[in-house]
């Protein structure tokens, strides 16, 4: 898959979280309620990652509409919250063991 480049009409809505481990370009799609979208916030703080969000539900219709129309366009997959993308993958759900993979903090 090739590297998606995250609009500026996507980017204008991001918060970013500074974090150490700041190697990876980490955007989570988030919905302000729910449960595992806070346990994936809670996973990247945990581990000092640096990574940049969007609470979904927190934005306007129409803005929303044209996130989930950019994530169906180019991911090939459900769309699901936490939506994570990073760098040229992306991971739908909440899967502390993925997220080790992925962004290789995992405890050795």
């Amino acid at each position: 898959m090739d590297k998606k480049e995250i609009p500026d009409f996507i980017e204008q809505f991001t918060k970013h979280v500074e974090g150490k481990n700041d190697k990876k370009n980490i955007l989570a799609f988030t919905l302000s309620t729910c449960q595992w979208c806070k346990k994936c916030k809670r996973y990247l703080d945990d581990k000092n990652i640096k990574y940049r969000y969007i609470d979904v539900d927190q934005i306007s219709s129409e803005n929303k509409g044209k996130i989930l129309e950019f994530l169906k366009e180019n991911y090939d997959t459900r769309i699901s919250y936490p939506f994570i993308v990073c760098d040229d993958k992306f991971i739908v759900g909440y899967d502390p063991n993925k997220y080790d993979e992925m962004f290789d903090v995992g405890e050795k």
